[in-house]
This record gives C-alpha cells, sequence and structure tokens, in this order.
C-alpha cells in the first residue's frame, strides 16, 4: 500500500488552481490559432489574435485570462492501493483555499440563498472515482458562469435517437449565443440517470481538447455535431463566422430502455483545465 500525505495533495491542488488561472493547455491554444487561421470573417479573426495575445498576456504576468476565476471543480481518481495520510477531502479544499489566496484569484462562492461569499472559493465541486492501482490523479477544472449557466439537461424519449440527440445539442449552443464567450468547447454526456448525463457531460471537458472519442460512432456523432453548431454562423462572441465551436467531446452511458438523458455543459473559449498525478 503506498501512502501519500495530505500535505502533498494540498500543495498539488494549489499549485493546479494558479496555473490554471494564468496558463491556458497547449491544446487549447493551438485550437485557437487554428481557428484563427481558417477564420472567414474578419472582425470574428480579430477578436481570435486578441483573446490569444490576452492569453500570452495572462502567462507573462501571471494574471488570471479571465476575470471569473471560477467555482473548482476537482475530479479526483485515487488508487485502491493508496493510503492518504490525513483527511483527503479536506486537503483538497484547503488547497483550493490556497491557490486562490496566493494566486490573488476572485473569490466567486456564495451561500446561494443569503448571497454571502464564503470568501476563500471553498467549497469546491469535487468528484471522488475509486481506481486500480497505486496513484492519485487530480483533474482540475475551474467554471466560470458565463459558460455553466448555459448548461442543460433534457430527458429525451428513446425514440428521438441520434438525430433528436443532435438538434437538442444544438439548440442549447445556439440559444446560448454570446453569453459563454465563444468559441466554446461543448461536454455532452448521454445516457445514464439525470446526474450521470450532468457528470459525464463535465468530466468530457477533461479530455485532451478535440481528442475524438474511442467508439467510433460516438466520435462521429461529435463530429456531427460540431458541424452542426458551426454551420449556424453565431461564430465568436456571436459576431459571425464559422467557429462558435473548437470541439464536441461525448461521453456515454448505458441507460433504462425508457430513458435517454442527454446533458450539455458549455466551457467557453478559457478552457482552463489542469492535471497532475501524484
Amino acid at each position: 500500500m503506498r501512502i501519500i500525505k495530505a500535505e502533498e495533495i494540498v500543495t498539488a491542488v494549489r499549485g493546479l488552481v494558479v496555473a490554471a488561472a494564468c496558463d491556458l493547455e497547449p491544446d487549447i491554444l493551438e485550437a485557437l490559432l487554428q481557428a484563427r487561421d481558417r477564420e472567414s470573417a474578419e472582425l470574428a479573426r480579430n477578436v481570435l489574435e486578441l483573446l490569444l495575445e490576452n492569453a500570452d498576456i495572462a502567462s507573462r504576468e501571471r494574471l488570471p485570462v479571465c476575470q471569473d476565476t471560477g467555482i473548482a471543480v476537482v475530479f479526483v481518481e485515487l488508487g485502491q492501493e493508496v493510503k492518504v495520510d490525513g483527511d483527503l477531502m479536506a486537503a483538497v479544499e484547503e488547497g483550493v483555499r490556497r491557490g486562490y489566496r496566493d494566486g490573488y484569484l476572485r473569490n466567486s462562492v456564495c451561500d446561494p440563498l443569503t448571497r454571502v461569499n464564503t470568501n476563500d472559493n471553498t467549497p469546491a465541486v469535487v468528484h471522488l472515482e475509486p481506481v486500480a492501482g497505486d496513484s492519485l490523479t487530480l483533474r482540475l477544472l475551474p467554471k466560470g458562469c458565463g459558460s455553466e449557466n448555459m448548461s442543460a439537461l433534457a430527458m429525451l424519449p428513446p425514440s428521438a435517437g441520434k438525430r433528436g440527440i443532435i438538434d437538442y445539442v444544438v439548440e442549447q449552443v445556439v440559444a446560448a449565443g454570446s453569453n459563454p464567450c465563444p468559441p466554446v468547447i461543448v461536454g455532452v454526456g448521454v445516457g445514464g440517470s439525470f446526474e450521470k448525463a450532468a457528470y459525464l457531460a463535465k468530466k468530457s471537458l477533461c479530455r485532451p481538447l478535440g481528442q475524438p472519442h474511442a467508439r467510433q460512432d460516438a466520435a462521429e456523432l461529435e463530429a456531427a455535431i460540431l458541424a452542426e453548431i458551426n454551420k449556424q454562423g453565431a461564430g465568436v462572441h456571436g459576431m459571425g463566422g464559422n467557429n462558435t465551436a473548437l470541439a464536441v467531446h461525448l461521453e456515454l452511458f448505458p441507460s433504462h430502455i425508457a430513458s435517454l438523458p442527454v446533458a450539455v455543459n458549455i466551457q467557453c473559449h478559457a478552457h482552463r483545465h489542469k492535471e497532475l498525478t501524484l
């Protein structure tokens, strides 16, 4: 049994919080570059150039890419041969607390009724999953709420089929307009139950950008949804063009024979995500 001290987790999460706020991953930077190069609308191309310049300044000056530094969503994969010396969940929370404090990031978490700010951006939303092995993987996804608020979920009839899935996802992205700061990345969860579909949609955003699903039929569905979204022409920040979405990531889970849950979780162009394995 491998032992990982809780303080190691605190340090790791703190580092992920600060890095995610300031440094976009190479996959999103490359996607923005490619979008700029293929963009047909001059105004949209100029905006994409500004987004790239903004990301460069944020990284060099150690400033947040966006003023909305989000609510921290943490996916924890805990190996079954790992014992945490201390309180795992408390360690994740402390890492988030220190990261937002040390990075001078905006505290955006508040009580849902009183709207009183918790002042340290905790609690985080933590998803814990046991896995095989002796390692612990942390995936951090700070979610700003311009995009998060555009999330949607439907319990479609099974007869809706693939066409129904495509139509529903495209409808949600088009209805979101400029609110989620396009070009967006669209996470889609299909199957499972009400809550499982929402979880899958968000978790799919942790996949390397544009990496197709391992299942051929799912990969084809991702490509079809992406093409349909971009065909609508909403474009960068809703100002027209052919880059409304950079990627569609879809995850599947078996569902009840009478149900077809479909969840949509949108991520803005500042697709902040970081990952670390201890």
